[in-house]
């Protein structure tokens, strides 16, 4: 039987949950769980039994970002294998951004890369006390194309432009600080602060939270991800993404971070 990647159910309240299901993997993203994520978002935008979503993980990880087998197909892949793949990734983003209905991300634990992305496309999000954030691409010569837009959007572009250019881990405080994460728990409290979540949201207005949610977007007419530039936008960054993939500097990278050895660019440890 193959792995079920992606978990979703409805409850009888009309609450809907996407969990991420990799746990041995800390639940990295691959071709398949981002097929599966789609196949899943699309379903439920058209179901008018839905009021609510949460984006949720099984195990001690909410994502690690990108599987390792699955990079390293992408590394082999020709530069329109490449544009196609990052096509699917933008497609998500898209999806889970333009969701009529609140959405949550109930953060369990680390999230590196595009796990910040999906944060980042949420409404809210809770997370545990004790998380780790890094958007990590730069360090093994790839960049964080495609979830770019949504993060500067997010975060703005000065702290976007930060953490996307500096791979620094950042805690679970500061990811509070700088508007990425909106409220703080203990991993023992985080089901009953999403409960909480799910019993305010239920006493709004369908109707009202959709109308919000488009009219927000409608200020937002100067961003890359406003409708008059969206195209614009995921055709830059699918290119820029599947560019560096098969360029010398993605490729170096990419067979050091798989062989488990220095990148050209990395200074070597000092001895203690």
């Amino acid at each position: 039987m193959s792995e079920q990647r992606v978990l979703c159910e409805i409850d009888e309240r009309g609450i809907a949950t996407i969990t991420l299901n990799r746990p041995h993997k800390h639940n990295a993203f691959d071709d398949v769980m981002i097929g599966e994520l789609i196949d899943h978002l699309q379903n439920l935008a058209t179901n008018l039994q839905v009021r609510a979503l949460i984006i949720s993980a099984t195990g001690k990880s909410f994502s690690a970002g990108a599987d390792l087998a699955w990079m390293q197909r992408m590394a082999e892949y020709d530069h329109d294998a490449n544009i196609a793949d990052a096509q699917q990734l933008a497609k998500l983003m898209r999806l889970l951004d333009a969701f009529n209905r609140p959405t949550l991300a109930l953060v369990n634990g680390a999230a590196f890369g595009g796990a910040i992305g999906l944060m980042a496309c949420c409404d809210s999000v809770i997370a545990v006390d004790n998380a780790q954030f890094c958007l990590s691409e730069v360090r093994i010569g790839l960049i964080p194309a495609v979830i770019s837009p949504f993060v500067a959007n997010k975060l703005g572009h000065s702290w976007g432009r930060h953490l996307m250019t500096s791979a620094a881990v950042f805690d679970a405080q500061q990811g509070l600080q700088i508007g990425l994460i909106h409220q703080l728990v203990t991993a023992e409290a985080l089901a009953s602060a999403g409960q909480a979540w799910v019993e305010q949201t239920l006493n709004n207005s369908p109707q009202a939270v959709a109308h919000i949610k488009a009219l927000l977007r409608q200020f937002d007419n100067q961003t890359p991800l406003a409708k008059n530039n969206l195209a614009n936008t995921e055709a830059a960054t699918t290119k820029a993404i599947a560019d560096i993939r098969v360029g010398k500097a993605g490729q170096a990278g990419l067979q050091a971070f798989l062989n488990k050895h220095p990148a050209p660019w990395q200074q070597p440890k000092k001895e203690q």
